[in-house]
């Protein structure tokens, strides 16, 4: 039997870090508050910009206190990567809900053409881009570059994802001959027309995003005889 003494109680606490514990995710999101800066930040970053909008008016716009949001972000770069990706995160939802709503009446063994699928897709990017709670893609858009580059990595990998969707979709048209150019330039120049939407677009002149879709449709696509 060894004479060795049982070690003491205090021996093996572990050692408490100095200062306020960092929050959980459950407690950084309580209420949640995360979600509120998100939207508060995406609405001011649209509409004054990313560098005239400040930490403070960013709390105040959630209903905060001025310190609040760095119990979420460690600070307004942070803030702003997090809106992006929340984007495209809802975004590629979104997009995967719309198409699934689309294929849902169809018997099974049918598929949507292709023309209807990239009518679905662009039917729900201008409602991305321009509906209700629309903050998050134009800043995307606008901002770009005040993303560190480590930030623009995952961004444009959550782009990517969303946007290779529509790649079997125009590779399809063009097999059809209803896509004349190729796919992939194709694709940049659709998305390069339908984002330029939100430097123009005013729901109470302009027509509807149904009209909208159709006249993109009209614009990049061929009627087959």
């Amino acid at each position: 039997m060894s004479d060795a003494l049982p070690p003491h109680p205090l021996a093996e606490a572990p050692r408490r870090a100095r200062g306020r514990p960092r929050k959980t995710a459950d407690e950084r999101d309580d209420g949640n508050r995360r979600q509120d800066l998100l939207r508060a930040a995406a609405r001011l970053f649209r509409t004054q910009g990313f560098a005239a909008t400040s930490t403070r008016d960013i709390a105040t716009a959630a209903g905060m206190r001025s310190g609040s949001p760095f119990y979420h972000f460690d600070n307004k770069e942070a803030l702003l990567a997090a809106v992006m990706q929340e984007g495209m995160v809802s975004a590629a939802a979104r997009q995967a809900e719309a198409m699934q709503r689309a294929t849902a009446p169809l018997k099974r063994g049918q598929a949507l053409t292709a023309r209807e699928a990239l009518r679905v897709l662009v039917r729900n990017h201008f409602e991305v881009l321009l509906g209700p709670d629309s903050d998050f893609i134009p800043v995307m858009l606008y901002e770009w570059r005040s993303l560190s580059e480590t930030e623009r990595i995952e961004v444009k990998r959550l782009k990517d994802a969303y946007e290779a969707v529509w790649v079997p979709v125009l590779q399809a048209l063009q097999g059809s001959g209803e896509l004349q150019g190729d796919p992939a330039l194709s694709r940049l120049m659709i998305f390069g027309a339908l984002n330029w939407s939100v430097q123009w677009y005013d729901p109470r002149r302009s027509a509807s995003l149904d009209d909208l879709t159709e006249a993109a449709l009209q614009l990049f696509l061929k009627e087959l005889a």
